[in-house]
């Protein structure tokens, strides 16, 4: 580091070669996208998630501005509350809990899944069991899985899967949040680690990426998304109906997921 460059230099230093690993994945996104637009089109939904952390990707798809209907967001409160880290709700439950086998199957288990639906897993590990087993889950209902992983950090990681799987092995599209092993990207002086992750930059861009493309399709095959947009954009009386509209459709779309749960097969 020169004498006139500092930490949050080189952090942001960081994040430019997270930009250009992004960048680089450009016809994985635009597949992705392509699933992504073939689901929503044909009345269905996206499910997107991610446990720990990564449920700031999952929120970042929908519903926040610039997002539209058509995914579904499975945050699981026991899995990502973090607020309270320590006593009733700790984080230590959520770490334990995130390697439970069967959860997924119980989240799985409130949504009636069809082969059009698409999945997003995110896990910058790609090791923890819950993610792993949500993936092979979507996978064993015909649905195609993208995930989302920090390869430096996945690839060296053990699985804690007693398979020895990864959620890269369930992945029809395997995308790269582009963070280093172990996340942090600052190493300090007189520090022994790093610090200041990377993986929600880089996860946040992807989702978004994916996002896009996916609006650009929908517009293109005449079905254009409900856009939650801000009043100083649209104006305070077309952004609340294009809220009201968004949420609308939404709830038409999750009602399709629960109206068969529980019935027999074909």
């Amino acid at each position: 580091m020169t004498h006139d460059d500092t930490y949050s230099d080189r952090y942001l230093d960081s994040c430019e070669g997270i930009i250009t690993r992004v960048r680089a994945q450009k016809e994985n996104i635009q597949l992705a996208a392509k699933w992504c637009s073939d689901t929503i089109l044909a009345g269905r939904m996206v499910h997107v998630f991610g446990s720990g952390h990564s449920r700031m990707m999952v929120e970042e798809m929908w519903p926040r501005y610039g997002s539209f209907p058509g995914w579904n967001p499975i945050v699981e409160l026991s899995l990502s509350f973090h607020n309270l880290v320590v006593g009733a709700n700790g984080q230590r439950q959520a770490m334990f809990l995130e390697n439970v086998s069967g959860l997924a199957d119980q989240i799985l288990r409130n949504f009636d899944l069809s082969s059009v639906d698409t999945a997003i897993v995110i896990s910058s590990s790609g090791c923890n069991v819950v993610p792993i087993e949500m993936a092979a889950g979507f996978k064993a209902a015909g649905i195609r899985v993208i995930a989302i992983v920090s390869s430096q950090h996945a690839e060296p990681s053990t699985s804690k899967a007693a398979s020895g799987m990864k959620l890269m092995n369930f992945a029809d599209i395997v995308l790269d949040t582009g963070a280093p092993m172990g996340d942090a990207m600052v190493t300090i002086n007189g520090l022994e680690t790093p610090v200041a992750p990377g993986s929600t930059v880089g996860g946040a861009m992807l989702i978004n990426c994916i996002k896009a493309e996916t609006a650009a399709l929908l517009t293109a095959a005449g079905s254009p998304p409900k856009v939650l947009t801000a009043g100083v954009v649209v104006g305070v009386e077309k952004s609340t109906k294009l809220f009201q509209a968004a949420y609308d459709e939404h709830a038409h779309r999750i009602a399709k997921l629960y109206e068969n749960v529980g019935a027999p097969k074909g």
